[in-house]
């Protein structure tokens, strides 16, 4: 690995980042897709569609993971008091416990970042290099 580009070794450490944290994810019934939406919600209640375009994903994908985290307890929908042709979808106290677990996992737990030593400067340079790659 000593002669890999750098790219091909941010690629390897996301990529066993991300087999770590959907094992632990996993465990509290949650996907990728279910914690970024529930992340979102935080922020109060909003439409499917909304929410969609705020995760980036299709109206579709969103639908399946609303549909996930119904069923899981951690969202409900009711109607939108200014559309009744619509719904919004807002955390229930299940969601927002198991969104703080998560929180605290990914803090805490070394199984799933490992040992970075700095872990603020790497977030720093990983932040910066997200923004140079992104543009302004």
């Amino acid at each position: 690995m000593a002669s890999w580009p750098t790219g091909r070794l941010l690629s390897a450490a996301a990529r066993l980042v991300e087999q770590r944290w959907t094992a632990r994810l996993e465990t509290l019934g949650l996907s990728h897709a279910g914690l970024i939406a529930l992340h979102t919600l935080r922020g109060g209640p909003l439409s499917q569609r909304a929410l969609a375009r705020r995760c980036q994903v299709t109206d579709q994908t969103m639908s399946r993971t609303l549909d996930r985290l119904s069923r899981s307890g951690y969202v409900t929908r009711v109607p939108d008091p200014l559309d009744g042709r619509r719904s919004l979808t807002r955390l229930t106290p299940a969601g927002e416990e198991v969104l703080a677990t998560s929180e605290q996992i990914a803090r805490e737990d070394s199984s799933v970042i490992g040992a970075l030593g700095d872990d603020a400067a790497f977030r720093r340079q990983l932040i910066e290099l997200i923004g140079h790659l992104t543009g302004p």
